[in-house]
């Protein structure tokens, strides 16, 4: 079993950053795929970014290209989402999700933990 436990989000305003971290158990958190979503009131939930197991490769959606950056320790069973340049459509449930497999997609299936969430807003 693993526990993904989201923190860091919270209230910004716009143009602001802020730095979301996802800390896994699990004593092979390092051969995980790893990606953050986000879901906003009403709408479905959205890939945002997604890292390899070793860190090599990184993959973004379009929305957060060059703003958001995926990152992750495996010394420290952390994998984080740095956020930049947040805008008010920004704002949602941020999640992060494990695959067991180790590959990385935009496809929720692919996933097969979830934290909980954690809420960010951006004011305008």
């Amino acid at each position: 079993q693993v526990q993904l436990v989201e923190s860091g989000g919270g209230l910004v305003q716009t143009g602001g950053s802020l730095r979301l971290s996802c800390a896994a158990s699990g004593r092979t958190f390092s051969s995980y795929g790893l990606g953050w979503f986000r879901q906003a009131p009403g709408k479905e939930r959205e890939f945002l970014a997604a890292i390899s197991w070793s860190g090599g490769s990184t993959y973004y959606a379009d929305s957060v290209k060059g703003r958001f950056t995926i990152s992750r320790d495996n010394a420290k069973n952390t994998v984080y989402l740095q956020m930049n340049s947040l805008k008010p459509e920004d704002t949602a449930v941020y999640y992060c999700a494990a695959a067991t497999t180790g590959t990385i997609s935009r496809n929720e299936r692919n996933y097969d933990y979830w934290g909980q969430g954690t809420q960010v807003t951006v004011s305008s």
